[in-house]
């Protein structure tokens, strides 16, 4: 399986660093394609699974988690804002239970479909708007730590360091954090806004330099100079832009060529101690 492969030239006791590689898959919907989820699935070994929020619907949620099983991807959900039209990527005024029970909803239908497969979702990793905020708001994070933990607390909850990843530590759960090698970083450690111009970084030699950095010297550099201190159990690929494809192949390829272990999150996070 892809998450297993180790390059012949390279001694498995010479492997230092490991880290799973995700995507964002099935943000279809109904005659609506985005990306292509079947070459994406041949590099990953975790999958964000968009739950109908703002992408996806019951035939591309079924295809997705059916795909995952076929190649042993990990199969996590993708809870949104319910933001179709915008594509969760529009803030809006929810209260925190709203919040909670929107995330409940949508990791509870993912969960069907991995039951019929035969596996179940392994993670959570809020989408668009409501990654962003939760990573700020205490009320947004506790709101998704409340609906992962009464669902079932064996899940892993994926953040950038924030107001989330800490919320999930105090409750007792494990928390994968995520390194966005192509989104530009302020000087905080937040993302610069989709809205900001640089907030997507489009050259390949640089995105490739970066995630080499998170992965292996756990540091990248912010839109100031500065070098921020990161924490890279997973590497966010997306393969929805032109070149998207070509450019995870050479990431994967770079990471197994530094002598990175690529294998699933959980395998990450036990190596850690987490």
């Amino acid at each position: 399986m892809p998450g297993d492969f180790i390059p012949p030239s390279l001694p498995e006791d010479a492997l230092t660093h490991m880290v799973d590689l995700v995507a964002d898959l099935g943000e279809g919907f109904g005659a609506y394609t985005m990306g292509d989820d079947e070459a994406l699935l041949e590099l990953l070994t975790s999958a964000n699974v968009a739950c109908g929020f703002h992408a996806g619907d019951p035939r591309i949620m079924d295809a997705t988690v059916r795909g995952c099983v076929d190649r042993n991807v990990a199969v996590g959900a993708h809870p949104s804002f319910p933001d179709l039209a915008g594509f969760g990527r529009r803030a809006m005024d929810l209260t925190p239970e709203e919040v909670r029970t929107d995330v409940l909803y949508q990791v509870g239908a993912l969960q069907a479909f991995a039951t019929a497969y035969g596996t179940r979702v392994r993670h959570v990793a809020p989408h668009g708007r409501l990654g962003n905020l939760v990573a700020v708001r205490p009320d947004y994070a506790r709101a998704v730590v409340d609906a992962v933990s009464s669902l079932d607390d064996s899940l892993i909850v994926l953040a950038q360091d924030g107001e989330l990843a800490e919320a999930a530590r105090d409750r007792g759960l494990r928390v994968g954090i995520v390194g966005i090698a192509d989104r530009a970083y302020r000087d905080d450690g937040t993302l610069v806004p989709r809205s900001e111009s640089g907030a997507v970084i489009h050259d390949a030699d640089e995105i490739a330099r970066r995630t080499l950095r998170m992965v292996t010297e756990g540091v990248v550099s912010s839109v100031g100079g500065k070098d921020l201190p990161v924490v890279c159990d997973t590497v966010l690929l997306h393969g929805d832009t032109p070149g998207a494809i070509a450019l995870a192949g050479r990431i994967r390829g770079e990471l197994l060529a530094a002598g990175v272990r690529i294998t699933g999150l959980e395998e990450v996070l036990n190596g850690k101690g987490h």
